[in-house]
């Protein structure tokens, strides 16, 4: 299976801010959306940034309560790993695993197409297996 298909299961809204809202403003849409990272889109409307519930509490105890007023640019990761709808779950579940990443934006002809969490990996993973096990029952059972 591709990223493709988790993401026309799950949909391809992508919370995104601008670079200069506060860190604390951000802080509250993720809470408000249950969501753990947001994407920083440029004036261009290109991906260029990633801030996750982590990046706030590093700059939090790096920098204290003060970090709460820069703007997401200053806090942000800048080097964000992307993956494609072409790449395959496994292909995907790698990457995460080896770039420790929770998030993963997915690109599309330089634009933004959606987002992946590591909980979107699981739960299709989950459903790969339940499907398998109720094949291999009913090949048994036939």
């Amino acid at each position: 299976m591709s990223v493709k298909a988790i993401l026309n299961e799950k949909g391809r809204n992508v919370v995104t801010v601008g670079p200069r809202m506060t860190v604390q403003q951000a802080a509250v849409l993720l809470r408000d959306n249950h969501i753990g990272a947001v994407i920083i889109i440029d004036a261009d409307d290109q991906i260029a940034g990633i801030l996750t519930e982590r990046d706030i509490v590093a700059a939090i105890a790096k920098h204290g309560a003060a970090c709460l007023e820069k703007p997401v640019s200053a806090v942000m990761w800048q080097n964000v790993y992307c993956c494609t709808e072409e790449m395959s779950v496994d292909t995907l579940m790698e990457m995460m695993s080896k770039l420790r990443a929770r998030h993963l934006p997915v690109e599309m002809n330089g634009h933004l197409a959606g987002i992946i969490s590591i909980g979107d990996v699981i739960k299709h993973h989950i459903r790969a297996m339940e499907q398998e096990a109720e094949h291999i029952k009913a090949y048994i059972a036939g």
